[in-house]
């Protein structure tokens, strides 16, 4: 009988095992219910408790703000399966609107930091959400500050691009936001976007199509023009002693 028992707490322990292991910050959200939100629509306010996180299970979210003289700054756009506000314990620092129809599922803060603070999976992971948020932040602060307006562009193009069904390849580009969101989000006005696509559309790296859509022809060539470290080949370099 002793032997039987403690069979029993070691199959008891692997099922443990088995069911953390497919445990996930995702599957946190699976049990909330899933609410239809119309394009244009916001999910949350600025200045709002942030006493929820929600994650995207469909659709294009971005995050707002308003600033001097009603001027609205887009910080992200979010796309299917991103998860929104893990970086906050405050209040919300921006706007979340719709950009498409999309469908969301929301979790109490409390009870996802509970989860997450009771399990050896989840917190590797929201560690790792919260990393993966701060590194976001700052590639947008180099976006803005150092980038000019051929290499703000390319660089948006090709994270969408990397974010579609056939990342790295030449093929139709589906761009669910307006170029007013696209002006907004990098900095630009969206007279500036509108020449930008013009002159990449001359040089035969995109194609526009119908409204939103773009066609990208070689998708190397646009990432090559993100002005990126890894576009300068080592030889173009200057080697700096430092004494």
């Amino acid at each position: 009988m002793l032997m039987q028992g403690n069979k029993a707490f070691e199959i008891a322990d692997l099922a443990n095992e088995a069911l953390s292991s497919r445990q996930s910050l995702s599957s946190l959200f699976q049990l909330s219910m899933l609410e239809t939100v119309p394009a244009g629509r916001a999910i949350c306010w600025e200045g709002d408790a942030a006493s929820h996180l929600f994650q995207v299970v469909e659709g294009v979210v971005r995050l707002q703000r308003i600033i001097g003289q009603g001027r609205r700054v887009i910080t992200a756009f979010h796309y299917s399966g991103d998860v929104v506000g893990a970086f906050l314990h405050g209040d919300f620092l921006f706007t979340a609107e719709a950009v498409t129809d999309c469908k969301i599922r929301r979790i109490s803060r409390k009870a996802f930091l509970a989860e997450v603070a009771g399990s050896d999976a989840l917190r590797p992971e929201y560690i790792g959400l919260l990393c993966k948020e701060t590194a976001a932040a700052h590639d947008q602060m180099v976006l803005l500050s150092k980038k000019n307006a051929e290499e703000r562009l390319c660089s948006f193009l090709v994270e969408l691009g990397l974010r579609s069904d056939a990342p790295g390849k030449a093929g139709l580009l589906k761009v669910p936001m307006n170029r007013q969101d696209i002006g907004d989000y990098l900095g630009m006005t969206i007279e500036t976007v509108s020449r930008t696509i013009s002159k990449l559309a001359a040089r035969k790296i995109i194609v526009p199509e119908g409204r939103h859509n773009l066609r990208i022809v070689c998708f190397s060539s646009l990432a090559q023009l993100c002005g990126n470290a890894d576009a300068f080949p080592a030889e173009n370099c200057h080697s700096v002693e430092i004494q």
